[in-house]
């Protein structure tokens, strides 16, 4: 095989395709990027850690077909560290890859393609296309409250209910709960025409790598193909492909309180800067100390925000709308600023019953399309 790459072209097809490169398996086929060089001058890129990939397609100039497989981290480095703007790849029958641009060239060992795990189907017969800036957003208010290692495997992940005309995404982790519906255009992509209607538990490493390569462009959009076990993404000439975790999601309706005694409209940006400073004293990184809780007290028309730990304490004060009785509540302050962070707008509503309950965080000025609501549990106050 006997590739010649554009330089800078191939950095940046490499870059993303990190995301799905193994790091530590004794399977060391995954560890590489499978590199297919066809007759036609394109070169196939391909990385996959058994639960995700990536794929890529870049122009090149083939003088000699074949399909190998490079160590991605030695590969990724090279190319970065080499100068000039064309770097040519051979790989010989003895499975000895030579990387080399102008006068410098590097050796390394390569595998043959066929030792690569099999990748799922890229395109099948069913999906959808939707706005990536939608998407995007709609990740953006729930990645915070996804879990990364609970004991049951369906929260580790984002909960995603598709129909034509609407998109469902929740995440839980025990602690904390996001729950975002918008109604948005999407189209059908199913060969027999059936109406959209798909339930599925993306995982949280899925979820995290898929934000990082949507736009906030409103015009581009994302294909998407469904399988029983895996998720395909086509994003502009990048194709992410994933596992879907199995199992029977909560029945995150029942977690939610919908009827509370106690209601506070609060300036958000406000909330978050007192937070924040009560942060100073709530996360401190003090050998042998624990991190402590910030208490919010609801009274009258003003919410006492204070935190006591090893090294001080802090004290706040903030004017709000109230409606119920007065209350005394604790939680995790780094939850209730993430929480609030993730309700984009300029005023939040939050609803409480008691100490012990979970508490509702729910934008006051929401778009008529976009149903939202964050809830947080309390934390036990120390006597």
């Amino acid at each position: 095989m006997k590739i010649v790459f554009n330089r800078q072209v191939i950095n940046d097809a490499v870059a993303p395709l990190m995301c799905a490169v193994s790091g530590k398996s004794t399977l060391s086929a995954i560890e590489g990027i499978l590199i297919e060089a066809n007759e036609n001058g394109s070169c196939v890129l391909t990385t996959f850690d058994l639960e995700k990939g990536m794929r890529v397609t870049v122009d090149a100039e083939v003088e000699e077909a074949g399909s190998y497989i490079i160590n991605a981290q030695k590969f990724s480095q090279t190319v970065r560290v080499m100068e000039g703007s064309e770097i040519i790849l051979t790989v010989d029958d003895t499975l000895q890859a030579c990387i080399s641009c102008g006068k410098s060239n590097h050796r390394m060992k390569a595998l043959p393609a066929a030792d690569y795990p099999v990748i799922p189907r890229l395109t099948t017969e069913d999906g959808f296309v939707i706005g990536q800036a939608t998407l995007k957003n709609m990740l953006s208010k729930i990645m915070f409250a996804m879990a990364v290692n609970d004991q049951r495997p369906v929260l580790n992940g984002c909960y995603c209910s598709v129909t034509d005309k609407e998109l469902l995404l929740v995440s839980c982790d025990s602690y904390k709960l996001a729950k975002c519906k918008v109604e948005t255009e999407i189209e059908n992509k199913n060969e027999d025409a059936t109406a959209l209607d798909y339930s599925f538990i993306m995982p949280t490493k899925t979820v995290n790598e898929l934000f990082k390569m949507l736009r906030d462009d409103e015009r581009e959009v994302v294909r998407i193909y469904m399988s029983r076990k895996n998720i395909v993404f086509h994003i502009g000439n990048l194709i992410f492909f994933s596992r879907l975790i199995e199992g029977q999601y909560i029945d995150y309706d029942r977690i939610l309180v919908n009827s509370h005694r106690i209601e506070a409209v609060i300036s958000r940006d406000a909330m978050i800067s007192a937070l924040e400073r009560a942060a100073l004293v709530t996360e401190e990184k003090v050998a042998g100390s624990v991190k402590s809780h910030v208490k919010l007290e609801f009274c009258e028309n003003t919410v006492r925000i204070s935190a006591t730990s090893t090294m001080g304490s802090t004290y706040d004060e903030l004017e709000i709308e109230h409606k119920g009785g007065d209350l005394l509540i604790a939680f995790n302050n780094r939850f209730l600023i993430d929480s609030l962070r993730a309700a984009d707008c300029e005023h939040v509503k939050l609803s409480m019953t008691s100490a012990l309950t979970g508490i509702n965080i729910e934008p006051v000025e929401a778009e008529e399309n976009v149903k939202e609501i964050f809830m947080l549990l309390p934390v036990r106050m120390k006597e």
